[in-house]
C-alpha cells in the first residue's frame, strides 16, 4: 500500500546524524552568546553548522527547542565528562552542617549564572518559557525542577536530622534562598556574589526577628 500523509512517520530521532546534530547544537550555543538570542535565528544556526535550514526544520519547530535541546546536552556532557564523579553531584553535599552545604551549592550556583557560557542561554529559555507556555513547560520540568528536587531531598535529611523544623515544606523552604538568587539574576539589578548567596542562606536558616 502507499504510503500517504497521515500513515507517514515522523522522522526517528535515532537516525539524525550525529554529527550535524552536535555541530547544530554547537552552532546554537555559540550564536547566543557572541549575537544574543534576539538576533539569532535558523538560517544563522544552519550556516554556521553547515547544514540546510530545513533540516533543523525538520527535527525542531523553532530555535528555541534547538536551543533548550543542546543546552540539556551540554548538560549531558558534562555528566559524561565527570565519569565517576556523575554520582556525586547527582545530590546535594551532606556533610552533616546544613549551612555549609548550601553555601557551597548557592557559591556554585553563582558562579554558573555568571558564566557567559551557561548565563546566555539560560537566560534566553527562561525568557522564552514566559511567552511560549510549552517551551515554558519543557524548561521547568527538564532544567529547573530537576535541580530543585535536589534541594528537597536534601532539606527532607536535614529535617530528618532534626536540622530543619519538623513542619517546614522543604518544596517552600528552598525558595528562601533559591528564588531572591534568580530574582537579582534576572533583573540584573546588583552583582551576584558568594557574599550575597551566604547572606541568604544565612538569613533562610536563622531568620531576620530578634531572638
Amino acid at each position: 500500500m502507499a504510503e500517504t500523509a497521515d500513515t507517514k512517520k515522523a522522522p526517528d530521532a535515532t537516525r539524525r546524524s550525529e554529527r550535524s546534530r552536535r555541530a547544530i547544537y554547537e552552532a546554537a550555543l555559540a550564536l547566543v552568546v557572541e549575537t544574543g538570542y534576539a538576533r539569532t535565528t535558523i538560517e544563522g544556526i544552519a550556516a554556521r553548522a553547515g547544514v540546510g535550514k530545513q533540516t533543523i526544520y525538520r527535527w525542531w519547530p523553532s530555535k528555541a527547542d534547538v536551543l533548550l535541546d543542546a543546552f540539556l546536552d551540554l548538560g549531558r556532557q558534562a555528566n559524561e565528562a565527570a565519569g565517576a564523579d556523575a554520582e556525586a553531584y547527582a545530590e546535594l553535599p551532606d556533610t552533616g552542617d546544613l549551612e555549609a552545604d548550601l553555601k557551597a551549592v548557592l557559591r556554585a550556583t553563582v558562579d554558573e549564572l555568571n558564566d557567559p557560557a551557561f548565563e546566555a542561554p539560560y537566560r534566553a529559555l527562561a525568557a522564552e518559557g514566559v511567552v511560549n507556555p510549552e517551551l515554558g513547560l519543557r524548561f521547568v520540568e527538564s532544567l529547573l525542577e530537576p535541580s530543585l528536587q535536589l534541594y528537597v531531598r536534601r532539606l527532607d535529611a536535614a529535617r530528618e536530622a532534626g536540622q530543619v523544623r519538623a513542619d517546614v515544606d522543604p518544596r517552600i523552604a528552598l525558595e528562601l534562598f533559591t528564588g531572591p538568587l534568580a530574582h537579582r539574576w534576572l533583573l540584573r539589578t546588583l552583582p551576584l556574589t558568594h557574599a550575597y548567596a551566604d547572606r541568604l542562606v544565612e538569613y533562610a536558616l536563622r531568620g531576620i526577628a530578634p531572638r
